[in-house]
């Protein structure tokens, strides 16, 4: 399951999926799930306070158990809901540095949860547009090594943003759910998690998630 491109090793699976022109409830999105060999920025329910780190050699082992799990939501997108299954999750990819993963909302039974993750994603471009549009100011040094120094900082900004979140999905990001953790020292300040299994995920709003660079949109 492991395949090559441009130099990074990338691990992906996917369930088959008939091909259903015009599905009511089967509505695609995509998103990253969670970043991977990255300390969280907030502590994952059940962490007891401690931040994590996800290493990649266990989010690799536990991918197949990621597919076909179901994404939850609670009303206030502020956290996870096990009984409100809105969708499921058909694909995962592990790339360098996130989980990245796609499957279906069943968009007829939770038209609201569709419309809120489109309205979000809009905001996102609206937003990102107008700070586009407004250019930076470096004020205090001469025009040439202000006009440099812009000139990284806004190179920094994009490689950032196309790293973890690539500008997608405005104020709605993704949690993961799981079982069966195995953590290298729970004495640790940081949990790093190195065996796991997923059970499930939740789109939520980013920052009640662990991490912060997680998103959703429709695809």
């Amino acid at each position: 399951m492991g395949t090559m491109e441009c130099g990074m090793e990338l691990e992906a699976m996917a369930v088959e999926m008939p091909e259903v022109a015009g599905h009511p409830n089967r509505v695609g999105f995509r998103g990253v799930l969670t970043l991977v060999d990255l300390p969280s920025d907030g502590a994952p329910h059940g962490a007891n306070g401690r931040r994590v780190i996800v290493t990649r050699r266990a989010v690799e082992k536990a991918i197949p158990s990621l597919l076909g799990m179901g994404l939850d939501y609670a009303p206030a997108f502020d956290g996870h809901d096990a009984q409100r299954k809105v969708g499921v999750i058909t694909r995962a990819e592990v790339t360098r540095n996130a989980v990245e993963v796609g499957g279906y909302l069943f968009g007829h039974d939770f038209p609201e949860v569709v419309e809120e993750i489109r309205e979000a994603a809009l905001k996102a471009g609206r937003d990102e547009g107008s700070a586009a549009a407004k250019p930076a100011k470096v004020s205090g040094l001469g025009k040439e090594r202000g006009r440099w120094l812009l000139a990284v900082l806004q190179a920094g900004s994009r490689r950032l943003r196309a790293r973890y979140s690539r500008g997608k999905g405005g104020p709605l990001g993704m949690s993961y759910e799981m079982t069966g953790v195995d953590i290298e020292d729970r004495r640790a300040r940081t949990w790093v998690v190195r065996a796991m299994m997923f059970t499930g995920a939740a789109v939520l709003r980013r920052e009640k998630a662990a991490y912060r660079g997680t998103w959703i949109e429709l695809e």
